[in-house]
């Protein structure tokens, strides 16, 4: 028996110095680690080639996980300022695709593999040394500094297991075996049978508190209790042998088996079999990480929530008993019933799990847990549970967008780890979730239950972006007209008469301001910090209508509708793309717009003066920029030092408007009629409202 590659970390411990050197193993460990997983690369088209149309090229997740850390570090406070802010632009954020079909046409200037080299060995020194010197005591709690430490930690750990599988989805030619990661010896056995075994139902307690000494993403806190019936679940995992009568029997080509949008993936894709079966000579093989061996049909099966689903159904045909994936509870009954420890406990992993027996799925009837096998570990597990918040839930300042964007009904939790998964994932209380056609090192189990599934409310209940939902398209209050729309129109009369074909609004929030700008211009992105308020936008995209719920009182709420089908805004939808940026650090390819619009986004900005130095390269000469905002200067949110305006300046008032002037004269020129007031009103709950007036200008980018 062997332990986990890299043993996961507790809050709490007695001595801060060995604490404090405890993480910095961690990190030097888990740091190391990923850079491994890239040493498979064995040419240039490994690193700036997709695996997968889905993807984006290697080198970015190379570069990824290192201004995780950077990035976070700023946003906690613990650095004043970033390392690289062209690279930390570029690597800031991923791609979680919107469907099967959403490709990414990017095309990003990459840098050199040797540059983000470089960048990770000053990102390592920088993080080791901020684990030497930052303040520590314990425990590290949820509002602590270290918890970004932490977090970017756990964070590439994450990103290990999906770089993993991004290596085995490269072409064969691309990759090259390690040591490090070494697979299982071959296994000629046959598959074990599969039988269901009763499962005693009992009450079931899902969450973590506020005090657990295990890290935790923000989805594992709160508490969620369910009472199961009894119900019977596979002994084994579905293995490659299980699997293949469907494969041989049409399964892949009979619609009758799958759902709907499973069906359209299928097509989409082409797929007649598991992903990582391949066809040679008349002979089935298995993709690993670097390799390909003949079919261990005794491994478990490694498929997609469609397939699973899919296979669901013709095995209940098959069997004559209603058979489906288990949910999030019933899963987590079965680990009860294990009685296994967490993970923090093991002193030798369990299970096939945290690269303590090699670098890809075993037998699935090697590790016993109870009466069932590979209860944890081997491949991750796929449910019909959707990700949904448990009661209590908060996002963390750190990181506000790792689960909202989720609550969405579109993404299945996944449990119990892989044999790659390293710290949080091998937690019992882990929570991680993917679209359904997304592929992980992922298999399943199946139930016969009766068990009812949970039902998941689907509208928008984190309460930053309901207001900014209700700010948007909710109803006008005390006949202050809705402020994005007025924006929209003052910027629109402002650019009568002069080009109009591509807009950019900045600080885009749920998008009532890009849709309106798109009824004249074509093309218009919309950008902001928050990626889950970002959702909002696509989800209105997608569906035309978005339920949210806003505060009444206390945990009173009233749900609402985002609706822009009946403002007529999706007849221009499709003219809108949103992206995830930093205003004070914007990507190279936003630029040559003829509009830019700014509202209520200033004075919420870390540096505005770097903001609107940078609007000269980014709007076209004769183009217009577009800056509305209260002007309510907090040094919470910018430091003083950064303020543009609102002080006295050589024992004279000097307002923000003298700093724009001050700013944006040598490229822009105020045009007549400016500044005026835009009026707004906030709700926050159903008796407190926020008014305010926004002083707008309208700026003229000149030649020179």
């Amino acid at each position: 028996m062997k332990p986990l590659r890299v043993q996961p970390l507790r809050l709490d411990g007695p001595d801060e110095a060995a604490k404090r050197e405890e993480i910095r193993q961690a990190f030097h460990a888990t740091f190391s680690l990923d850079e491994s997983v890239f040493e498979h690369l064995a040419n240039t088209s490994a690193w700036f080639d997709k695996p997968i149309a889905l993807r984006l090229p290697l080198i970015f997740y190379f570069g990824h996980t290192a201004t995780f850390y950077i990035n976070k570090l700023v946003v906690a406070g613990i650095l004043p300022d970033h390392l690289d802010g062209r690279l930390e632009s570029m690597f800031a954020v991923g791609v979680d695709e919107m469907s099967w079909d959403d490709l990414d046409d990017s095309h990003y200037d990459w840098p050199a593999v040797e540059e983000v080299r470089a960048y990770r060995q000053r990102v390592r020194d920088t993080v080791d040394q901020v684990i030497r010197e930052l303040p520590l005591s314990l425990p590290i709690r949820w509002d602590s500094r270290w918890w970004a430490v932490l977090m970017a930690i756990e964070h590439e750990n994450i990103h290990l297991e999906t770089s993993s599988v991004l290596v085995r989805q490269s072409p064969l030619d691309r990759v090259r075996p390690l040591a490090a990661f070494a697979p299982e010896a071959p296994d000629d056995r046959p598959a074990p049978p599969n039988v269901l075994i009763p499962v005693a139902g009992g009450r079931v307690r899902l969450g973590k508190e506020r005090d657990d000494p295990r890290y935790g993403w923000d989805n594992e806190y709160g508490i969620h209790e369910e009472t199961l019936q009894d119900f019977e679940a596979s002994r084994y995992l579905v293995s490659n042998g299980e699997y293949r009568p469907f494969v041989d029997g049409g399964g892949y080509r009979d619609e009758r088996w799958w759902t709907d949008e499973g069906w359209r993936w299928r097509h989409f894709a082409g797929a007649e079999h598991p992903t990582f079966w391949v066809m040679r000579d008349g002979a089935w093989l298995l993709r690993l990480l670097a390799e390909e061996r003949p079919m261990p049909w005794s491994w478990p099966v490694e498929v997609n929530f469609h397939e699973v689903a899919a296979f669901c159904r013709w095995k209940s045909a098959a069997m004559g008993q209603a058979l489906r994936p288990p949910t999030e509870v019933e899963w987590r009954r079965l680990r009860d019933l294990a009685d296994l420890p967490d993970s923090d406990a093991w002193t030798e992993a369990p299970a096939q799990i945290g690269l303590a027996y090699g670098a890809s799925p075993c037998p699935v009837d090697r590790f016993a847990h109870g009466d069932w096998y590979d209860v944890v570990g081997n491949v991750w597990q796929w449910t019909t549970t959707p990700m949904h918040p448990f009661d209590g839930f908060q996002v963390h300042p750190y990181y506000d967008d790792f689960t909202v964007p989720t609550f969405d009904q579109q993404h299945n939790l996944i449990k119990g780890g892989s044999f790659i998964s390293l710290g949080n994932e091998t937690q019992r209380e882990a929570r991680y979730a993917f679209r359904p056609h997304f592929f992980q090192h992922a298999g399943f189990r199946y139930v016969r239950s009766d068990n009812p599934l949970l039902e998941v409310p689907a509208y928008e209940t984190d309460p930053t972006a309901a207001q900014n939902c209700d700010a948007h398209y909710g109803p006008e209050s005390f006949g202050v007209p809705n402020y994005p729309e007025a924006v929209a129109k003052l910027a629109l009369a402002a650019l009568a008469g002069r080009p109009a074909q591509r807009a950019l609004d900045v600080g885009s929030g749920a998008g009532r301001l890009a849709f309106e700008l798109a009824r004249v211009v074509p093309d218009v992105t919309g950008l902001d910090f928050s990626a889950r308020i970002i959702q909002v936008g696509v989800a209105l995209q997608q569906r035309g209508r978005h339920p949210y719920a806003v505060v009444d009182e206390g945990e009173l709420t009233t749900q609402r509708w985002a609706d822009i089908v009946a403002l007529g805004l999706d007849q221009v939808a499709d003219r809108v793309q949103f992206v995830q940026g930093d205003p004070c650090n914007l990507k190279p390819n936003l630029r040559r717009y003829d509009l830019v619009t700014a509202a209520n986004v200033l004075d919420q900005l870390r540096e505005p003066a770097t903001f609107l130095a940078e609007m000269a390269g980014r709007v076209n000469p004769g183009g217009l920029l577009v800056v509305s905002a209260p002007y309510d200067w907090q040094e919470a949110v910018t430091p003083k030092s950064e303020w543009i305006g609102g002080f006295k300046k050589d024992g004279e008032t000097y307002t923000t408007l003298d700093g724009l002037k001050s700013i944006l004269a040598p490229h822009f020129r105020l045009l007549p009629g400016f500044p005026c007031d835009v009026p707004y009103v906030f709700r926050e709950t159903g008796r407190t409202y926020r008014h305010g007036i926004a002083e707008a200008t309208v700026w003229e980018r000149v030649e020179g």
